[in-house]
């Protein structure tokens, strides 16, 4: 099992079951383990506290093998807020099982963060070895900067590692190797998602449902400003959760209808490094150039394939702001691939109806560009 806990919107804590969505065969014998023993939260036993308050949660999602709470800033008898400029030192545990236990750590840093700091216990007999990685909006994945520091404490190998002001959307993962003991269950069945059931548990519609196929509702600008603000917090969550599961070397995107949201939003996350995401709100394109190219394009509502679609090689999407005032943006090349593919589906379309009649999809095991760039002349 792969275990993460974050923040967001207060806080928002996450356990997976599975890891990396192109790791196939793993991935589907943990489904099979977590549906027939499914992680619950008594067994994670879950303790939070904001100084020396208690802190309440709201469950999110209650999967076998995939959970997600919100931390609040209220306990059982009263509320604690913070206030700009204020701060506090948010503290979370739990505890995992040896039939459950994973491979991985995954913190993502969602609010403004002065020090983050990771503890990892393990049971001495285990020998484990831990190293780390961390990525974010601006840059690819890399080392950690500092190595985790390895302690004895009683029984247990302690591994701590800290960080000093972490930028916000950087995700910093931890993983670990551990000795095969009478209590590892090295061979027990670990998952065996597919790319798509991946993308299902991660919260993405899947082909099929009728919300992909149908215009999305356009929102009333500025007077529904808050519910736009929403969505687009929504996408942005659902976008770290997806990205935990693929490397997208050329820039991704998803849209409120593929999280079951039927509202006219989008975000594209471009692929330079440091550029900002591409919030695109009632969007719709006004002009195309009559250049155009074909490559393969995936979607995560059904990632299990890739496709070679036609795209202009430049297009003009008129959208609005959040107080309503309109705009137009002027997208080339790959990212005017990426931003035709995240407005056709506020259309209701997928890539598939925009494919030559005599192409079909290849299985995402035959195609060899993930991680890479389109290429252009």
């Amino acid at each position: 099992m792969g275990q993460e806990l974050g923040d967001q919107a207060g806080a928002v804590g996450r356990v997976h079951a599975d890891d990396a969505a192109d790791d196939h065969a793993a991935e589907q014998r943990s489904n099979a383990l977590y549906r027939s023993n499914p992680l619950t939260w008594d067994e994670l036993a879950l303790e939070a506290h904001c100084g020396d308050e208690p802190m309440g949660w709201i469950v999110k999602h209650d999967r076998d093998a995939f959970k997600e709470l919100w931390l609040q800033f209220q306990g059982p008898t009263s509320r604690f807020p913070l206030y700009p400029g204020q701060e506090a030192e948010i503290t979370y545990s739990y505890c995992v099982g040896a039939e459950k236990w994973g491979p991985w750590f995954q913190r993502a840093v969602r609010l403004p963060t002065r020090r983050l700091t990771v503890e990892l216990a393990f049971p001495s007999e285990t020998e484990p070895a831990v190293w780390g990685t961390e990525t974010s909006l601006s840059a690819d994945v890399a080392p950690l900067k500092t190595q985790p520091q390895r302690t004895m404490r009683g029984d247990r190998i302690v591994f701590s590692w800290a960080t000093m002001d972490p930028p916000l959307h950087a995700r910093f993962r931890l993983e670990w190797r551990l000795k095969a003991g009478p209590d590892t269950k090295e061979n027990a069945p670990v998952s065996t998602l597919s790319a798509s059931e991946a993308m299902a548990h991660a919260g993405v519609v899947q082909e099929g449902a009728e919300i992909l196929t149908r215009p999305a509702r356009p929102f009333d600008l500025p007077a529904e400003a808050d519910d736009a603000q929403r969505v687009v917090r929504e996408l942005l969550a659902a976008i770290d959760r997806v990205r935990d599961l693929h490397t997208f070397g050329k820039g991704m995107g998803i849209a409120a209808p593929q999280i079951d949201i039927d509202r006219s939003a989008a975000v594209v996350i471009p692929p330079e490094p440091a550029a900002e995401p591409v919030v695109l709100l009632n969007a719709s394109i006004e002009e195309s150039s009559a250049d155009q190219d074909e490559q393969y394009e995936g979607c995560l509502s059904f990632f299990d394939v890739r496709g070679r679609v036609p795209r202009p090689l430049s297009i003009v999407v008129a959208h609005r702001a959040l107080d309503g005032s309109p705009r137009l943006s002027r997208f080339t090349q790959g990212m005017a691939r990426l931003v035709a593919h995240e407005v056709d589906h506020l259309d209701g379309v997928l890539y598939r109806d925009r494919m030559r009649p005599d192409i079909r999809p290849i299985p995402v095991e035959e195609y060899r560009e993930t991680g890479k760039r389109w290429q252009y002349g």
